[in-house]
């Protein structure tokens, strides 16, 4: 009997193992949303990481999360390291290339589990405002394509950008607002 049993258990691990092998690697999310300002202005939002904190999701995740930055303020080769709770875990953020029209960043998982990702942003003009693509692309390993299983990724990254794209798109029009506010020429008093 429990020869049949283990058997059985051997049967199924090596089911479980050729169905996780066969299963895609390459994974990639995204999400969109227009924002009613222009594109420079939302770019500005996402090549400057000491501003990810007014519309990023995971930012409130941990009140405590320890960040720190490196490289220039902003654009290529700036960096942002982040360690918290078990929420955020712990990984690095590393721009390598902007473009008029976009931002790469090499995205690097560190805790609970390593993984590296390459994130994009597009920034497109869309009538009077600004069409933006979050993206986020690599290669799963055999641990991660065995939680796509019983996970849906999609579903939840998804959710954590669309989270993220409608408080950056807040903040951008926001910024927007105040910009025409400040650059309209002031009304003067009729006359008596």
């Amino acid at each position: 009997m429990v020869k049949k049993v283990l058997l059985v258990l051997a049967v199924l691990v090596a089911a479980f193992v050729v169905v996780v092998a066969t299963r895609p690697s390459a994974y990639r999310y995204q999400r969109a949303a227009t924002i009613a300002a222009p594109p420079a202005l939302v770019q500005a939002q996402v090549a400057d990481f000491h501003r990810w904190a007014a519309w990023s999701p995971w930012e409130h995740l941990d009140p405590a999360m320890k960040k720190t930055f490196a490289g220039p303020a902003q654009g290529v080769g700036a960096a942002y390291h982040w360690a918290g709770n078990d929420k955020v875990g712990e990984g690095r953020m590393t721009i390598t290339g902007v473009t008029p029209g976009g931002v790469e960043i090499k995205l690097e998982f560190l805790k609970p589990w390593t993984q590296t990702s390459l994130t994009t942003f597009t920034f497109a003009p869309e009538g009077p405002g600004t069409r933006v693509s979050w993206a986020m692309s690599g290669e799963n390993g055999f641990t991660a394509k065995a939680m796509t299983l019983f996970m849906d990724m999609d579903g939840m990254i998804g959710k954590d950008f669309d989270e993220g794209l409608a408080k950056l798109k807040a903040v951008a029009e926001g910024e927007a607002r105040a910009a025409a506010t400040a650059a309209a020429p002031a009304t003067a008093a009729p006359a008596r």
